[in-house]
């Protein structure tokens, strides 16, 4: 015999299922309209060229982000980052010096700079483009460096190649993920118009390509402006059209107003010696037609204007990575604390960028191959390379000090570390832009300066 209600009457209630999830997750009204990133090589191939051609163009339009741009390469590279190398020995390390600085004076291929020029059209190439990328020449008076404009590296081509090796945005990787060549395509100096030309197949042993990638596995740099393209374009934008606004509103001083409809015809300033046909000039008294009155123009979309275009300034600044001041140039309210608490952490990002992008990217690897050719051309003399090659590459790169508004304490500063153990003058020289051989050489020479105890001039 069926009992159809004992189902019914043991059945329990099912537990409500909880729901995990990040709000930022979730759909609904407070996320219409938010967009969503997908693989970043992907949406790199995509966007990039566009990034950096408005990119280009609001650095050279944009008085703003031309400062932003300005400040930001004289930050990473100033008047050039300088090595220092790691040779135990003193005389080794003077000739390894001077070699280099040699090579320095002669290292653009293009012959319009040196290499510390180089170091900020690279610097500069880097925060606009968000890449840049140098080609290492051999010619028989040493390695020669010439810069490559990003577009040239051939974004459009992508395809697999046999054995697992592929091309992504015109670099090529093999099977093991190891970038092998660039594509390059070719360019003249007077090419003006856009023509297609197969790309070039570059060994990536000479090419350096410089950038900071904003997630794993990319390939292809990003325009540091990127965050900041359209507020920037909307911000010129908002100042056009105040500018406009405060023009045509300073072309109407005054209006005429009829108080009652008894003014009879409207008054158009044709007679002889009228207010509208002499206008107003400072000191005038005119007297009005019977039954008008005047209202002088006073905009007002100017008068609580600064506020609001303060703020838009603070996030192009904030979306640049600068200190507010180091884009608009206000320094307004600021004082000695507040300017040191300002840069401070914008001095550790340029310090991270230094250290993690331009040294492994550009600088160890230029050291690598000079000294590698002032050996092998005999230039250098090192007899024992081969048994000590990374004791002749080994090179510390010291990006100059920043410039401080007190050098009186900054200089007791650099002493008291010096005393207390903390750094080397080989370090504080550098950082100053010499190399300590050449400056105690230069005092050594120099009647007027000090002479240091023998036992100071130690590295």
């Amino acid at each position: 015999m069926a009992f159809p209600f004992l189902p019914k009457l043991f059945r329990r209630a099912a537990k409500p299922t909880r729901t995990r999830s990040y709000d930022g997750a979730v759909g609904g009204r407070r996320t219409y309209g938010m967009g969503s990133f997908g693989r970043i090589n992907s949406e790199v191939s995509a966007a990039g060229a566009s990034l950096r051609s408005r990119a280009s163009y609001l650095a050279m339009n944009n008085a703003w982000l031309g400062q932003g741009v300005a400040n930001w390469g004289g930050a990473l590279v100033g008047a050039g980052i300088f090595p220092a190398p790691g040779h135990p020995d003193n005389d080794t390390r003077a000739e390894l010096t001077a070699y280099f600085q040699s090579w320095a004076d002669e290292a653009d291929a293009d012959g319009r700079t040196d290499f510390w020029g180089l170091q900020a059209d690279i610097a500069r190439g880097l925060v606009i483009a968000g890449e840049a990328f140098v080609q290492i020449i051999t010619t028989e008076a040493g390695p020669k460096l010439r810069l490559i404009p990003p577009e040239l590296v051939d974004e459009s081509l992508t395809r697999e190649l046999v054995d697992g090796a592929c091309i992504v945005q015109g670099v090529e990787f093999d099977s093991d993920g190891n970038r092998v060549a660039y594509h390059v395509l070719p360019s003249r100096p007077h090419d003006q118009f856009a023509n297609y030309a197969p790309p070039v197949r570059v060994p990536a042993d000479d090419i350096l390509h410089v950038m900071k990638p904003l997630a794993a596995g990319q390939c292809r740099g990003v325009s540091w402006l990127a965050p900041v393209i359209l507020p920037a374009s909307e911000f010129d934008q908002l100042c056009d059209a105040l500018l406009v606004g405060v023009k045509v509103a300073a072309m109407h001083s005054a209006f005429l107003v009829d108080m009652n409809g008894t003014a009879g015809e409207p008054y158009d300033g044709t007679e002889s010696g009228g207010i509208m046909e002499t206008g107003l000039e400072p000191g005038t008294m005119k007297r009005l037609p019977t039954g008008y009155d005047v209202k002088f123009n006073t905009p007002g979309q100017t008068q609580e204007i600064g506020a609001f275009l303060r703020l838009n300034l603070q996030q192009l600044a904030a979306g640049l990575g600068l200190p507010e001041h180091l884009l608009s140039g206000d320094l307004t309210g600021a004082n000695y604390s507040s300017l040191r608490a300002g840069l401070l952490p914008w001095r550790q990002r340029v310090e991270q960028i230094q250290y993690g992008t331009l040294v492994p990217q550009l600088l160890r690897p230029i050291w690598r191959r000079v000294i590698t050719f002032g050996v092998l051309s005999g230039e250098l003399a090192a007899p024992d390379f081969e048994s000590n090659v990374r004791v002749y590459l080994a090179c510390e790169w010291l990006p100059p000090k920043p410039m401080q508004v007190d050098p009186l304490k900054d200089v007791q500063a650099t002493v008291a570390e010096l005393e207390a153990g903390l750094t080397s003058r080989r370090k504080a020289v550098a950082e100053r832009g010499w190399a300590l051989e050449d400056l105690d050489s230069e005092i050594a020479a120099d009647p007027f300066t000090p002479k240091r105890e023998e036992s100071d001039n130690a590295a």
